[in-house]
């Protein structure tokens, strides 16, 4: 199926479909972990890539492979490679190009595994990192003043909400030499679609709004068929970050209902944000398409709509934040994200607990923020939920 002949939500459905001589209607799990040949001429030719054949399912597999199709289809990308978690996706994406000698540049507002291969793995290998303020185009300029290798950031950024001016930075980054990695996980490619901004590779959890069901573990890596093909393939055969081809099944049903759940959850995350930039005990509320956010005109530039998360700030610090999530009897207490269920979460002390307290300030990290991943509840029960937590502040 052409990739530009349907729209995002039909692509979702039916893009990279390929149905085996049983004539299946949904797709087939090759849950297999090799493939034979006809005969050894044909495996010789395999190996030496006169023929495409499957070979093993490290290197390629239908399933796995129908799921590429479709992502690269919904993200407007010439192809895809799968892995096996969003953080195989990202350190594939940045070490199958890095070189002793090499600099990158990052916005300092990272997801903590992220955070933690740019300030500490990077520098192992002799590669120079450097963090930036992701709004402060000035701080960009400046970093990329000097020959770059790899630029790394997310927008909205995790777990603050910071929007990121993807075409200006692209913009600078290609003029410094450099390759543009976003981390979309949180916009998702129905919402954002960072490479008609500029970016060359866009990087994602498929844990997250993909499955969208708290179920597997999974990752991708999008960008030109040139650069996966010569750079990225190479890197992930002989690495082997491989997603399962299970999982691959599973994250591929997940899809076929991305769209309606991602609307849903966010028409609920705005109204939520609403109600909690207005309740007792609330510092403040970010959501990026509310007039108040300090991004707000950008993020409505570059996003379809406000996206699936709210992170609010409560008074008391972490004694308020803990009495609040234990009060909580609907939402959960988890770190995941982009699930049907919802959930909140205490950065300080747990997806952004190592990078350290001067660290956390910098990217206005408090104890008292809470990360909340809105679900596909009724907003008026989980309303009554964070009222609860609330209450509990003044009981």
């Amino acid at each position: 199926m052409s990739k530009k002949s349907y729209r995002p939500a039909t692509q979702l459905v039916h893009a990279g479909q390929m149905r085996s001589n049983f004539a299946e209607n949904a797709e087939a799990l090759f849950l297999t972990s090799g493939f034979v040949y006809d005969n050894a001429e044909q495996a010789e030719a395999t190996f030496k890539g006169e023929i495409e054949h499957y070979q093993y399912s490290r290197f390629g597999n239908p399933t796995v492979a129908m799921l590429e199709g479709r992502l690269a289809a919904i993200e407007g990308a010439e192809a895809c490679r799968a892995t096996a978690t969003g953080m195989a996706a990202v350190h594939a994406a940045m070490l199958c190009q890095l070189h002793a000698g090499d600099r990158v540049v990052a916005s300092r507002a990272l997801f903590g595994s992220c955070h933690w291969i740019v300030s500490t793995l990077l520098p192992r290998y002799g590669i120079e990192t450097v963090f930036v303020d992701g709004g402060d185009l000035t701080a960009w300029k400046q970093a990329l003043s000097r020959r770059t290798a790899v630029v790394l950031l997310e927008t909205p950024s995790n777990p603050m909400l910071d929007i990121i001016d993807l075409r200006a930075v692209a913009d600078l980054a290609h003029t410094a030499g450099a390759m543009v990695i976003v981390d979309n996980v949180f916009a998702t490619p129905l919402l954002q679609r960072p490479i008609e901004f500029g970016a060359d590779v866009v990087v994602y959890s498929a844990t997250k709004h993909m499955d969208g069901q708290g179920r597997v573990l999974g990752g991708a890596v999008l960008g030109s068929k040139h650069w996966i093909e010569t750079v990225l393939q190479p890197f992930t055969r002989n690495t082997g970050p491989a997603l399962s081809p299970f999982n691959a099944w599973v994250i591929l049903k997940g899809l076929e209902t991305m769209a309606l759940r991602v609307k849903q959850s966010c028409q609920s995350a705005a109204a939520l944000a609403d109600h909690l930039a207005q309740a007792p005990g609330v510092r403040r509320a970010l959501y990026p398409f509310r007039a108040d956010h300090p991004q707000m005109a950008l993020a409505r530039a570059q996003m379809a709509d406000g996206g699936t998360l709210v992170t609010f700030e409560l008074e008391g610090g972490q004694a308020a934040a803990f009495k609040f999530m234990n009060a909580l009897e609907l939402i959960a207490i988890s770190n995941n994200l982009g699930d049907s269920k919802s959930m909140v979460t205490h950065p300080a002390t747990t997806t952004h607990m190592r990078i350290g307290a001067e660290e956390r300030q910098r990217i206005g990290i408090t104890d008292g923020t809470i990360r909340f991943s809105v679900g596909l509840e009724d907003v008026a029960d989980l309303i009554d939920d964070i009222d609860r937590g609330l209450a509990a502040l003044r009981g």
